[in-house]
């Protein structure tokens, strides 16, 4: 089997067919029509005999998804985006019978005059290092075999076979991961921990928080979708060093593909021999089970989601006593999230050290972020620690489309903050971000431009939160409740700068007073952009106005008699009849201009969509 996937990484490959043909199966690409794709292929394979020479392989997520569906033809490498079904025939007979791929039908960048670039070249790819991420769109996520043949479960057996759990837990240590959940804890030390606190315990856990909420993150379905026994293999290792038997993966029942393809995964390493009794023909047993989750934020939290495994109602338990001394079960428990457990294994087999040369002094490794929002490239990135803003932004992300300027981007979801331009060029990290008033969070990272409202999306995200909040605790129950009633008067026009200070009190009182991490950090996107964009607010306050045309309450229509030609196009579409003709001719035109009368407008946009003229403005 290695020969086989080595066929698709550019290694020594002896695989028994002549081509792989790579087709995205994640989330994705299935909803932009893979499997249609797919189907085709088989079918034109079947008509013109290709069956035994190419292979087709459905994997996890490449990255580029906003180009999908996505395709790509190995040993060349060839890749195709938005690919359609009836350009198959084409690609099937020009490229895999004929040999020459079907240029005009490759993402454009990698056609440079008769050259055919490799996709490493691109800007997207080309600063990305993938740990994390490295079989997510080269193997089959559901064939344990194409995992094995990526040096899939050799970390295991080198653990069980060579390593006591002390040297595991201290290889951990030394390589300086943190958890990618978004607290960013020493990984390590929280092992150490559930080891060393009640050595005799019964019962240890080993849980994996796959309930990934953020809006804009899909870091760790895409993970799962694409490379689940990686997973596995790391829980397997963290339950030998802690000493644990039984895991626990809660995920979203929302990710039906992830669900499919962890439940196809814990079958095949059963059979297999690497879960269950002596594993590697060793004492160590463990096993997983999955536990669906119904779509709640707050699980994301550690005790909250350890309280719903048990059968009951998410909500978080104060801590004291931490959950590596009594978590699930009131037994030791670790909790990791996905891309946590994806860096083990690379870790136990290229050693501490090499994790440890990527990254910054006090944040090593890699980070995964989904990138989205006002972004050229929307997808999956993963680059070293340190890589600053800019260059996700610029030169992976290609830029802001339609030449607007970048005004700022949203980092940890609705637990992080915004960056302002001032913040450019910081290396991404753990402290950093946290230097600049926001958060590395699951790494969900929006990016957005001059058309958004700063204030607006403030309101956006702790409405996020006060629908999300358990309730359990009258600071993140009340306190959000209130920052939003402020905010939507704010947007209304009807804001006063002492709510402004309101705001900011109540801010920092939830801060300090709330149960769990989501009402911690439920004001810092309020408090970031109170920071940043101090002027929108008080253009809101003072002013009324805003400055980018998104709070309707605080907007006017206006329609420019010189530049109207008179062809009553925006009337026609008016729904609510506020746009009437004048009697004025504008100089050079022979029709008389329009008008909007302000009381019947709706403040829809339905006119300036329309006006090809650009005589109706926005004030």
């Amino acid at each position: 089997m290695k020969g086989e996937v080595a066929l698709r990484t550019h290694g020594n490959a002896s695989s028994k067919y002549e081509r792989h043909v790579l087709v995205c199966g994640g989330t994705g690409c299935t909803s932009s029509g893979s499997p249609k794709i797919i189907e085709e292929l088989e079918k034109q394979f079947a008509d013109k005999g290709l069956t035994d020479k190419v292979q087709i392989v459905k994997t996890g997520c490449f990255g580029l998804c906003e180009r999908g569906p996505i395709m790509i033809v190995y040993p060349e490498g060839s890749f195709y985006s938005r690919v359609k079904v009836e350009e198959i025939p084409r690609i099937v007979d020009e490229h895999l019978i004929g040999g020459s791929p079907v240029k005009e039908f490759l993402y454009e960048e990698t056609v440079v005059g008769d050259e055919i670039k490799s996709l490493d070249d691109t800007s997207f790819y080309k600063k990305q290092h993938r740990v994390a991420l490295r079989n997510c769109g080269v193997i089959n996520p559901e064939n344990i075999n194409e995992y094995i043949g990526r040096d899939g479960y050799e970390a295991l057996g080198k653990v069980l076979t060579t390593m006591t759990p002390e040297d595991v837990i201290q290889t951990i240590l030394d390589s300086g991961l943190r958890g990618r959940g978004g607290g960013g804890f020493p990984t390590g030390m929280k092992w150490k921990l559930a080891r060393n606190i009640v050595p005799n315990a019964d019962q240890k856990y080993v849980c994996c928080n796959a309930d990934e909420g953020d809006p804009g993150a899909f870091m760790d379905r895409s993970v799962l979708e694409g490379d689940p026994h990686v997973v596995l293999e790391a829980m397997a290792i963290a339950g030998y060093a802690i000493g644990a038997t039984q895991g626990y993966i809660y995920v979203r029942a929302e990710y039906p593909i992830a669900v499919e393809r962890l439940n196809i995964a814990i079958k095949q390493a059963r059979e297999n021999g690497m879960l269950g009794k002596n594993i590697f023909g060793t004492d160590f047993c463990f096993d997983i089970d999955l536990r669906l989750g119904a779509g709640a934020f707050v699980c994301g939290e550690e005790t909250a989601l350890m309280t719903s495994i048990e059968g009951n109602r998410g909500e978080p338990r104060p801590r004291p006593p931490f959950p590596a001394e009594k978590g699930l079960f009131q037994k030791p428990t670790i909790l990791n999230n996905v891309e946590t457990y994806a860096n083990i294994p690379q870790i136990i087999l290229n050693g501490a050290q090499w994790f440890a040369s990527m990254g910054t002094e006090k944040s090593k490794g890699t980070k995964v972020f989904a990138l989205g929002g006002k972004i050229k490239n929307t997808g999956l990135v993963e680059v070293p620690m340190g890589t600053t803003l800019r260059e996700v932004i610029e030169e992976i992300g290609g830029g802001i489309p339609n030449g607007k300027k970048f005004k700022a981007a949203q980092t940890g979801g609705p637990s992080g903050g915004c960056i302002d331009p001032s913040n450019f060029d910081i290396p991404i990290d753990y402290d950093n971000l946290i230097g600049i008033g926001s958060m590395m969070g699951s790494g969900g990272l929006i990016v957005m431009d001059e058309d958004n409202c700063m204030v607006d999306i403030a309101k956006f995200f702790l409405e996020f939160t006060v629908d999300e909040s358990c309730g359990k605790c009258t600071p993140c129950r009340i306190g959000t409740k209130r920052m939003w009633e402020i905010l939507d008067k704010i947007t209304k026009g009807k804001g006063t700068l002492e709510d402004l200070d309101k705001l900011e009190e109540l801010a920092y009182h939830i801060k300090a007073n709330s149960l769990c991490g989501l009402g911690q950090t439920a004001p810092n996107p309020v408090l970031s952009t109170l920071r940043c964009f101090r002027d929108e607010y008080i253009a809101h306050v003072v002013d009324k106005k805003c400055p980018a045309g998104v709070c309707k309450d605080l907007l006017s229509f206006e329609i420019e008699k010189d530049k109207c030609i008179g062809c009553g196009m925006c009337a026609k579409q008016c729904p609510a009849s506020a746009i009437t003709r004048t009697d004025y001719i504008a100089p050079g035109k022979k029709l008389a201009a329009m008008e909007i009368d302000k009381t019947k407008c709706v403040k829809c946009g339905a006119c300036i969509a329309t006006c090809k003229f650009k005589a109706i403005i926005k004030k």
